[in-house]
């Protein structure tokens, strides 16, 4: 189990990272345009992505922030590149260390509204990745709607792109 997570996680970062590198052909006028989404633009919805994965890690490492630092700047594409591969590099070194009995023990943890549950690592690390790839998904619909270019970000892509053959018996 603990290796399909550790590719579900290279899949995400490499996901981001694409979804990233076409947020930065925007202007920055188009970067932060509202458009109406669960987000109002491309720059609220990268940002609401990289906050949601740091929170879930900080979690996994046993605190339960109410919400990113207040110093975190992610008004620009740069700043929000650098925190997400600050991000990035965090979950890279917890998922590398976890085992196969690890991913079975519960967390407890609280929500940003202060709610409480109890919930396996391993379903907690698969929720990211799933939470992840649906915002990416409205990504890739805001930059249709401003007319840019959006970056293919489907899982059998990645696979394609590594070369490599994944699963039982290989």
């Amino acid at each position: 189990m603990v290796q399909e997570i550790r590719e579900l996680y290279e899949y995400n970062r490499w996901a981001n990272r694409r979804a990233l590198a076409a947020a930065a052909r925007l202007s920055p006028e188009d970067f932060t345009r509202e458009l109406g989404s669960s987000f109002p633009s491309v720059r609220a919805t990268l940002a609401h992505i990289v906050s949601a994965e740091w929170i879930w890690l900080s979690r996994w490492q046993g605190t339960s922030p109410s919400g990113v630092p207040e110093s975190w700047d992610l008004s620009t594409i740069d700043a929000l590149q650098e925190r997400w591969e600050e991000v990035a590099r965090e979950q890279e070194a917890f998922v590398a260390q976890l085992t196969d009995e690890a991913l079975l023990r519960d967390i407890s943890y609280h929500t940003t509204r202060g709610d409480h549950y109890r919930t396996p690592l391993w379903q907690l690390l698969r929720h990211v990745v799933n939470h992840s790839t649906y915002h990416r998904g409205q990504v890739t619909t805001l930059l249709r709607q401003l007319g840019a270019e959006p970056a293919s970000t489907d899982l059998i892509l990645f696979y394609r792109e590594r070369g490599a053959r994944v699963g039982v018996g290989s």
